[in-house]
Parts: C-alpha cells; sequence; structure tokens
C-alpha cells in the first residue's frame, strides 16, 4: 500500500485536474500488474509482437501514435521510441512511475498526452461522437496502435450511466455507439493501424465450469482479426479463491 500511495501522491500534480478523479484506477490497475506479472506475460508479449509485426510493414516512419497506452506493459515502446521519429502517447492518466521509467530510458521522442478517447462527452452533448478525429489534423501521423483500450471505453461509460442513472439523457445505445465510434474512427485514419482488444470475458471456478460470460463490445461485431488469444485478467486469489476472470483478446 505505501508503493501505491507514493505513485497516487507524485501523480496527482503531474496530471490536470479534471482527470484526477482517475488516478487511482490507473495506481490499482499498475499493483494489480505487478501481482500477476507472470500470469500476465503471454498476454503482454502477444501484444507487442502483434504491434512489432505491424510496424515491419511500413514503408514511411514518421509519427506514431498509442491510444491508451496505460502502463506501457503491452507496448513495445523502446522498439518504437526507435522505429518512429516521434511517438505520441495518450490517455487519461500518465502516471509517476511510467514518467520516471521513461525517463530513466531516456527515451526523448516520447510525448505524453492527456485526452479522453471516449466520446461520451460529445454523445452527452447531443452530437455525434468523433472522439479520433483530432488524429486526422496530426501531420506526418504513419502508425496508430489502440492498445487494449476499446472495452475500457465500454466499461468506462457503462459506469458513468450507472453512475448517473436518475439525471441521464444518454441513448440507450450509448456504449454500443461509443465503441463503434472508436473503431470508425480507426478506420477514417490514413495511418496504418494495430488494434488489440479484449472483447469478451468468463468467469471459471476451480473446476473448469464457467458461471459467467460477457460481451465486452455490446454486440458490436468482432473486427476481423490475426490472432487471438486469452488473458488471465484475475487469476485465482486476485479477486477471489474460487473464481477467475479470463478475457479473450484480439489483434486486428
Amino acid at each position: 500500500m505505501i508503493l501505491e500511495a507514493l505513485n497516487y501522491a507524485a501523480s496527482w500534480p503531474l496530471t490536470t485536474p479534471g482527470h484526477r478523479p482517475f488516478i487511482r484506477y490507473s495506481v490499482n490497475l499498475w499493483s494489480r500488474a505487478a501481482r500477476c506479472s507472470s500470469d500476465w506475460r503471454t498476454h503482454e508479449e502477444n501484444c507487442k509482437a502483434a504491434v512489432l509485426a505491424a510496424v515491419a510493414g511500413l514503408k514511411q516512419r514518421r509519427t506514431a501514435v498509442v491510444l491508451g497506452s496505460g502502463l506501457l506493459r503491452d507496448v513495445p515502446i523502446i522498439e518504437l521510441s526507435r522505429a518512429f521519429d516521434t511517438v505520441v502517447l495518450f490517455d487519461l492518466v500518465h502516471l509517476a512511475s511510467v514518467r520516471s521509467w521513461l525517463a530513466r530510458k531516456r527515451l526523448k521522442n516520447i510525448r505524453l498526452i492527456e485526452r479522453d478517447l471516449s466520446g461520451y462527452a460529445d454523445l452527452a452533448a447531443g452530437k455525434e461522437p468523433d472522439p479520433l478525429g483530432f488524429l486526422r489534423q496530426l501531420p506526418y501521423l504513419d502508425f496508430v496502435v489502440s492498445a487494449n483500450l476499446l472495452s475500457q471505453i465500454g466499461m468506462g461509460a457503462s459506469k458513468r450511466l450507472e453512475r448517473d442513472a436518475n439525471q441521464s439523457t444518454m441513448p440507450d445505445d450509448t456504449v454500443a455507439r461509443l465503441i463503434r465510434a472508436h473503431l470508425a474512427g480507426l478506420g477514417n485514419l490514413a495511418a496504418d493501424i494495430c488494434l488489440l482488444t479484449d472483447i469478451a470475458y468468463e468467469v471459471i471456478d476451480r473446476t473448469g465450469k464457467v458461471h459467467e460470460r460477457f460481451d465486452l463490445l455490446h454486440g458490436v461485431a468482432v473486427p476481423e482479426h490475426c490472432a487471438e488469444w486469452l488473458w488471465p485478467v484475475a487469476p485465482l486469489g486476485e479477486e477471489s479463491k474460487d473464481y477467475r476472470v479470463v478475457h479473450r483478446v484480439i489483434a486486428a
């Protein structure tokens, strides 16, 4: 708990006021990633391999963007830094621990930008969400990675809808529309794209019996993909001694 508290405190002044409520979630994820490092290793290696395979075919390598850069555990950031002139990382929060790691690695062509990539605010204002429209104005953009962000957009929107249930005027299909908007935004870019996302999860007991299945894309069609694997997000003992939670992930 001490390390988590220190990371939280150090991240607070580095984060814009509007995004500070999300620091706790990022710190909790950072802590879980450390506890589950051995169980997450294959997933993280698969993500990095998918990104590097996409980069290998590029003719131009000027600017790369990572959407949902998070803890950088699933992004080959050193290789991207070496391959591109500039790498821009977008997320709600860039923890002090991540900033410190980047500084130690002396990756001087990395840029960190805080941004809500969900499109929720546009939808709340009655506008058609175009959360990635700003990328169409970014010059010399050759490569974009959506790094396990898509399901987080859906989960975040679901939580906001529950919290604002008594006063929300959001459409009934809010979550699905935001997921479709992200996929459409990626498809409208001239750059090459690598999409990494979990698409579903199962809650499984010690005997292997599945007790719950959940569609993380909320009915939106799964994109055509070149790879698929399982990610034990919560192994036995993490959330329960009797159940584990396993996510299905794709690379497209």
